[in-house]
C-alpha cells in the first residue's frame, strides 16, 4: 500500500529470489517450513500500523478493566487448566485485524480475534530479514514496532521469557513440540530468546520441583515459557506427568489462564469502532436469514479450527443447546483487495503482537495474504501470493 515500493518490488521479483528465500528460511529456522510463505511482504503507511496497534491497546484496556467480564471469563476456564498465582495482566497478546475498505474506499482495521498467548516472535524476526536480504530492500524498512530495532526487540523478549534464569531452566513447553508446524518460531526462539525447548510429556514432578532429564541428568525448570493449546492438549487425551494446577516453585512466561480471559468469549464485551457485531450463540433469538453475513466461531479453538464461514442452518441448529454458550457468531468482515499482485488484489490480516512488560507495547506484526474463503495458510492453498508474510514500513 506504499504503492511505489509495491510497484517496485512487483517488477523485480522473480521466482528464483522466492526459492532462495525459502532455502534460507528453511536453514535459519534449522527446520522445513511446512506452512505457506507468501512471495511478499506487505508495505504498510506507517499511520495503517499506528491504528491497529492503539485499537489493539484500547481492546485490551477494556478487557482489563471490565472485573465482571474477567470473573464470567474466568467461569469458563476449565478445570483442568483452573492455573493459581495468576498475575495482574497478561505477559503476551495477539490482536488480528482484517484490512477492509470503507464507504470512501479507505483501508481501514476490522478486529477479527485476541488472544492472550505468545506468536510467532521469533520466527517472524527471520522472515524479515530475509525479505530483505533476498530482495535488496532497504534497511530502513523494518517491522518492529514501538520505536524497537531488532537488537532492542530481542533484549525485550528475552526478559520477558527468560528473566534473570539460565537458559536450560527456561523450557518452551509444547505437547510435542517438534512434530509442531510452529517448530519453526520453536528453534527460532531457542537461539534468540534463552530457552529450551521441551515436551510437556517429559517434564516430571518431584515436590515442588519441576524437572526435565537431559544426558541422564534432572535440569530443574525455573520458569515455563507456554505454548501449549489447551484445546489441542484436551483432544489429546493424554495422561501428563504433571498438573497444570500443581502449586510448583516454577514461574509462567504467559500464565495459562490468559488463554481464557483474553480470547473470542471476548469480542462480545468489547465497545468500538473496529469491532464487528458479535454475539453468543446460546444469545440468539432463533437463526439468522443472512447466514452468508455470519461466522461461527467456537470460542478456544486455535488456527481456524473449527471456523466455518457463512454456516449452513443445519450445522447451527446441530450445535446441542448445552454447548451452544461455547460459540459465538461474528458479523462476516468483507477483506479488501489491498495488496496488488500478479495474480490480482489479494486480501490481508494484520496481527499486531504486544508484550507486557512495565507496561503493554506493541513489539512487532505478521500478516496472512489469501484470496481463499478464509485467511489462514490452511485455507489457501495451491495459491501463489499468499501465506503468512510481514508488514514492513518506515519508521
Amino acid at each position: 500500500m506504499i504503492l511505489s515500493l509495491r510497484k517496485q518490488f512487483n517488477s523485480l521479483f522473480t521466482d528464483d529470489k522466492h526459492a532462495l528465500l525459502l532455502k534460507k528460511l528453511d536453514a535459519a529456522c534449522g527446520t522445513r517450513v511446512d506452512f505457506r510463505v507468501s512471495e511478499t511482504p506487505c508495505f504498510f503507511p506507517r499511520e495503517l500500523l499506528d491504528s491497529m496497534e492503539q485499537a489493539g491497546s484500547d481492546l485490551i484496556h477494556q478487557i482489563l478493566s471490565n472485573k465482571d467480564y474477567l470473573k464470567k471469563s474466568g467461569q469458563m476456564i476449565p478445570e483442568p487448566f483452573r492455573v493459581g498465582r495468576q498475575d495482574a495482566h497478561p505477559l503476551f497478546v495477539s490482536v488480528d485485524f482484517g484490512l477492509v475498505r470503507d464507504g470512501h474506499g479507505n483501508i481501514v482495521p476490522k478486529l477479527i480475534e485476541l488472544q492472550g498467548f505468545p506468536t510467532l516472535y521469533g520466527y517472524q524476526v527471520l522472515l524479515c530479514d530475509l525479505y530483505k536480504d533476498v530482495h535488496g530492500l532497504s534497511d530502513e524498512l523494518t517491522s518492529f514496532l514501538g520505536g524497537l530495532n531488532k537488537e532492542s526487540y530481542v533484549q525485550v523478549m528475552r526478559e520477558a521469557i527468560a528473566g534473570a534464569h539460565e537458559q536450560s531452566n527456561v523450557i518452551l513447553m509444547e505437547l510435542d513440540p517438534f512434530k509442531q508446524k510452529t517448530l519453526p518460531d520453536f528453534n527460532a526462539s531457542e537461539k534468540m530468546f534463552g530457552v529450551t525447548i521441551v515436551n510437556i510429556r517429559d517434564v516430571l514432578r518431584d515436590g515442588r520441583s519441576l524437572y526435565y532429564v537431559k544426558n541422564g541428568r534432572r535440569v530443574p525448570i525455573h520458569r515455563i515459557y507456554n505454548r501449549v493449546i489447551a484445546d489441542e492438549l484436551m483432544r489429546s487425551n493424554i495422561q501428563l506427568p504433571f498438573d497444570f494446577r500443581d502449586d510448583v516453585d516454577a514461574e509462567w512466561a504467559g500464565h495459562p489462564n490468559w488463554f481464557f480471559h483474553i480470547s473470542k468469549f471476548s469480542i462480545p464485551f468489547l465497545h468500538h469502532d473496529v469491532v464487528p457485531k458479535t454475539v453468543f450463540l446460546s444469545e440468539m433469538n432463533g437463526v439468522p436469514d443472512n447466514l452468508e453475513q455470519w461466522v461461527l466461531k467456537p470460542l478456544f479453538s486455535f488456527a481456524g479450527v473449527g471456523v466455518k464461514v457463512g454456516p449452513t442452518r443445519e450445522e447451527i441448529i446441530s450445535i446441542p443447546e448445552e454447548r451452544r454458550h461455547e460459540y459465538v457468531l461474528q458479523e462476516k468482515v468483507e477483506y479488501g483487495d489491498v495488496i496488488d499482485s500478479p495474480f490480482g488484489g489479494t486480501k490481508a490480516e494484520v496481527r499486531i503482537m504486544y508484550v507486557w512488560d512495565k507496561e503493554l507495547r506493541a513489539v512487532n506484526n505478521l500478516v496472512r495474504m489469501g484470496r481463499g474463503k478464509m485467511m489462514g495458510v490452511d485455507h489457501n492453498r495451491n495459491m501463489m501470493w499468499v501465506g503468512g508474510s510481514a508488514g514492513l514500513y518506515i519508521p
